[in-house]
């Protein structure tokens, strides 16, 4: 039976860019592209639709698209998880439905919220996740993040973890999260099927070491994430701990500088993807950042850098 000690899905599951042509509309080749570079570079699975992912500026009929597109294009060669958040219980779990129909093998949610202030007390966000788990029959992963001003506290989600059939995995953002994941574990034991790390692995280490089992990264160099994760999987933790040294300058600078445009541009300089720009009003990635950001991963090396050469 699946739990924290047999889960279903564990690893490296990065995030995956939407991809726009100049004009902002959709660049479906270009998506097609970045999934099978995202492949190739090691992953265990990929995650679409996130916030990494511009999620908040695309139409629901795009994500209808990118959807379809990703996990036919995919077909079956890794798990994907289709982010599905919404504040209407009624359009996360129509939402949830129609990715689990199309082959996704689970769905990440963050707690509905609205601009900065609309947010529900635990009665109602219980009863949000339970209609969610009665609507599908696949894993729901909870998205702990800053941008959803919700506070989560780990009883909470060890509670729903124990009493709601799907929740079981919980990606962990918030400020000392190695701590959080580790008291969630403590509470909810079998039950917290995947305690996973996020925010681009910047707290990747401390967060395995507090008993993580998944990471969701930004999507332009799994290759060198996922050494990090598998030596502390089999206990060399000598290998893991320089490894993540050595990726740590990519990973900071991509977290606390570039942020989501990082794994586009990287992508770009490797001929990956055709553009790089985000969708207006998201500003550009400033010309020197970037330049420092293909400085740091030159000196790496990743795949994203050769892939398309």
């Amino acid at each position: 039976m699946p739990g924290l000690s047999n889960p279903r899905y564990r690893g490296i599951f990065p995030v995956v860019p939407t991809t726009f042509h100049p004009d902002g509309t959709l660049d479906v080749q270009s998506q097609k592209r970045c999934v099978d570079f995202m492949i190739d570079s090691g992953v265990d699975g990929l995650c679409i639709l996130a916030n990494y992912s511009e999620q908040f500026l695309v139409s629901d009929d795009e994500r209808e698209t990118l959807t379809r597109t990703v996990l036919e294009h995919v077909a079956g060669r890794v798990p994907v998880i289709v982010t599905t958040t919404h504040t209407s219980t009624l359009i996360c779990a129509q939402r949830s439905r129609r990715a689990q129909d199309m082959g996704a093998a689970m769905v990440m949610v963050m707690p509905p919220y609205h601009g900065a202030t609309f947010r529900f007390p635990e009665p109602a966000l219980y009863r949000f996740f339970a209609d969610l788990s009665d609507a599908i029959d696949i894993p729901v992963m909870i998205q702990d993040a800053p941008a959803a001003g919700t506070p989560l506290p780990p009883a909470f989600l060890a509670r729903m973890a124990r009493e709601i059939e799907h929740i079981s995995y919980f990606k962990m953002e918030t400020a000392g999260a190695a701590n959080k994941l580790r008291e969630l574990i403590e509470l909810g034991g079998e039950a917290i099927e995947g305690p996973w790390d996020g925010e681009e692995a910047i707290t990747l280490l401390a967060d395995l070491e507090a008993g993580a089992t998944g990471a969701m990264t930004g999507g332009g160099f799994a290759d060198g994430i996922r050494p990090i994760i598998m030596a502390h999987r089999e206990g060399d933790k000598d290998k893991a701990f320089a490894e993540y040294q050595r990726w740590l300058p990519l990973i900071n600078h991509e977290n606390r500088q570039a942020g989501f445009l990082a794994a586009k541009a990287l992508m770009k300089e490797g001929g990956v993807i055709t553009c790089d720009a985000p969708r207006a009003p998201w500003p550009e990635m400033h010309p020197e950042v970037r330049r420092q950001l293909l400085d740091i991963a030159r000196r790496l090396d990743p795949l994203v850098l050769r892939w398309g050469r």
